[in-house]
C-alpha cells in the first residue's frame, strides 16, 4: 500500500530542489523529516511539509506509524515559468524566468523481516 502527496506551483526552481530531494530519496521518513528540519536551507521547507503531509495521510487513512514508512519515490518536476523583463545593456530588455516546481512524494511501509529462532540439536 502506498501513500502519496503532491505540491504544485512551488516558487523554487526544480534545479535547486532536486539535490535536496536526492538526499532523502529511499530513506526512512523519520530520518528524512529530521534531516530536513536541521538542514539550514530555505528550499528544504516545502519538501519537509510535503513529506509530513504524506506521513499524515498514512496515519489518518491506515493508522501506519511514521517509523514504519520509507520514501519510495520523490519527484521534482518543472512547472510553468513566470517571465518578466528587466533593462539590459544599450537600452535593450532582458528576459528573466522565475521557475516553478511540482513535487510528488510516494511513501511505502518498510518490509519487516522476521527472524525465526532456530533450535540447536
Amino acid at each position: 500500500m502506498q501513500f502519496n502527496a503532491k505540491a504544485r506551483y512551488i516558487r523554487f526552481s526544480p534545479y535547486k530542489l532536486r539535490p535536496v530531494a536526492d538526499v532523502i530519496r529511499g530513506k526512512n521518513v523519520q530520518f528524512a523529516l529530521n534531516w530536513l528540519e536541521t538542514a539550514a536551507l530555505k528550499k528544504a521547507v516545502p519538501l519537509k511539509k510535503l513529506v509530513a503531509s504524506a506521513a499524515a495521510n498514512a496515519k489518518q487513512l491506515h493508522d501506519v506509524d511514521v517509523k514504519e514508512l520509507q520514501i519510495k519515490e520523490i519527484r521534482v518536476d518543472q512547472g510553468p515559468a513566470y517571465k518578466y523583463f528587466k533593462p539590459g545593456a544599450m537600452g535593450r530588455s532582458n528576459i528573466y524566468k522565475k521557475r516553478f516546481s511540482h513535487i510528488s512524494v510516494v511513501l511505502e511501509p518498510v518490509e519487516t523481516k522476521e527472524v525465526s529462532g532456530g533450535t540447536k540439536s
